[in-house]
């Protein structure tokens, strides 16, 4: 099958990682596997594997005339069947295809991040959009149920994101603290990521566990968040003990090197940073937002959303119970590799790809 994946860039992001996931797992499982990159490129292409057909549209502006010509003209010579959008490329996606007279089937990916705010989610264009769309891939209920609520799509599918783990890389730098004692949030500096929160919970943490160091893996857009993140890092003293580690290509190396894993956020959709946690086989705490809760289930602690007391206490019960801890990352580390694996994902989008 020719299948095409259009993505808006290679940052590291939950979508963009999902995108070249799918790209190459499908390349791996035999498929003739095309990956477009409509604005920017970045770190996570390094990860596409040579098997996968790559190409940029190098997209300006708002609409971008010329890169849609072009979506349009390698669509054409490559006789792909599967035009497979994610997130917001589903705009270049569908005006690339709807003058082509070859049939394919155009998915959409809903990756959106902010899943317990839907409610001022921007839809217009979207739902005008949508009429375009043979089926919808949400990747939590939430996104489900809004999709059939508010789009023209006939068909709705919820797919879990799923697990694989990074190339083995060795530390491009290494990591600062003691070893053992490491504290790991693997998110984007956006303000739903909210890492503020987390600097809140650490602060407590750092009152009785000095030795402890939390380290925020993630691209830094360097806006008015950032420098809030910044300011409440010297503003709690813990200039030592919290560091921006940026957006890194040696996230695996990153993870294997820390000891307890969180992820803070005050909203979600199904991240990929939990799947990757459960990978490296890390104790997990997150959140409950988005499919979180629904992921971790028992094998993890799940705290309400910014609540940062809350938030201090499950960091501290993990500080102080290493066999604890030992027993919930391997428990959850068997339970992402049974529920998330490629397998499995690659069988459940193939039924969509066909319906």
């Amino acid at each position: 099958m020719k299948v095409l994946q259009i993505i808006d860039s290679m940052e590291a992001g939950g979508a963009e990682r999902m995108a070249v996931n799918i790209a190459n797992v499908l390349a791996d499982a035999g498929h003739d596997s095309h990956l477009c990159v409509t604005r920017k490129e970045g770190l996570l292409k390094e990860s596409i594997d040579d098997q996968v057909n790559y190409l940029f549209l190098e997209k300006k502006g708002k609409i971008g005339w010329n890169a849609i010509l072009k979506l349009r003209n390698y669509i054409k010579k490559h006789n792909i069947e599967v035009v497979h959008a994610h997130s917001t490329s589903a705009f270049i996606g569908v005006l690339s295809c709807i003058t082509l007279q070859n049939k394919l089937k155009f998915i959409w990916h809903d990756h959106y991040g902010k899943a317990n705010e839907l409610e001022a989610r921007p839809a217009q264009m979207l739902q005008l959009i949508s009429y375009f769309f043979d089926h919808v891939i949400s990747v939590n209920q939430l996104l489900r149920r809004w999709a059939i609520d508010k789009l023209k799509s006939k068909q709705v599918t919820f797919l879990e994101n799923f697990a694989v783990k990074s190339k083995e890389s060795q530390l491009s730098l290494p990591l600062k603290g003691i070893q053992g004692k490491r504290m790991i949030c693997l998110a984007n500096l956006r303000e739903q990521k909210d890492h503020l929160n987390l600097i809140h919970a650490f602060a407590g943490v750092h009152e009785d566990y000095k030795d402890w160091t939390l380290h925020l893996c993630g691209q830094d857009f360097n806006d008015a968040y950032s420098l809030k993140v910044k300011n409440l890092i010297t503003e709690k003293n813990l200039q030592n003990h919290v560091f921006l580690l940026g957006s890194r290509s040696d996230v695996s190396a990153a993870l294997n090197e820390c000891n307890i894993a969180v992820l803070s956020s005050k909203s979600e959709g199904l991240p990929v940073a939990l799947l990757e946690y459960g990978l490296h086989k890390l104790p997990v705490i997150t959140t409950d937002v988005g499919a979180c809760a629904e992921v971790i289930k028992e094998h993890g602690i799940v705290v309400p959303s910014q609540d940062s007391i809350a938030l201090s206490k499950a960091l501290i019960d993990m500080v102080n119970n290493e066999s604890n801890r030992q027993t919930l990352a391997s428990k959850f580390h068997h339970h992402v590799i049974e529920n998330y694996g490629t397998e499995r994902y690659v069988e459940k989008l193939l039924v969509i790809y066909t319906s």
